[in-house]
């Protein structure tokens, strides 16, 4: 894959994005995300008991920076997003796409619990001061997990059927 922006800038650039989202720090976030933004959040389901909290489709880097910072701001603190086995999808254009795997923890008595896990998708660009996103699509775990050759199973009776 030949692509100007490297692995190792992709995964400091997404380290970055998430230990200031963590830390509330919106001015840091608002220069990492391009005014092209795209993004989407749901759950694999798209129907979990708690959907309104994090389902968003947004357009625009400042409607997508305005629903972060809200979003960051009625959850607790400490809580931590970690992306993990990052790597490069493809490339078009100057956009470089990644996907990653998301955990998020919080802090309950004094004890580090999992809030939530997912699959991330974006799109990354150099922009005048640094990289930007172009396009962020969080899919979150909320179906309890089942035996592997099941799931292949429904998933592709879905397909066949169209839903």
């Amino acid at each position: 894959m030949s692509n100007e922006i490297t692995l190792p800038e992709v995964q400091e650039f997404i380290a970055g994005f998430w230990y200031h989202y963590d830390q509330g720090h919106f001015e840091e976030l608002a220069s990492r995300i391009g005014d092209e933004m795209e993004y989407v959040s749901r759950s694999d389901s798209g129907n979990c008991p708690f959907e309104e909290l994090l389902a968003a489709e947004l357009h625009g880097g400042e409607q997508t920076l305005a629903w972060l910072t809200q979003h960051r701001n009625e959850n607790p603190y400490p809580l931590r997003h970690h992306a993990t086995n990052i790597f490069r999808t493809g490339v078009s254009g100057e956009v470089t796409t990644a996907r990653f795997y998301l955990y998020v923890n919080q802090v309950t008595n004094k004890v580090p619990f999992d809030v939530s896990s997912g699959v991330v998708d974006v799109g990354i660009r150099r922009g005048e001061g640094g990289l930007v996103f172009t396009s962020m699509s969080v899919v979150l775990d909320a179906e309890d997990s089942i035996p592997f050759a099941e799931y292949r199973t429904k998933n592709s009776a879905a397909v066949v059927s169209g839903s």
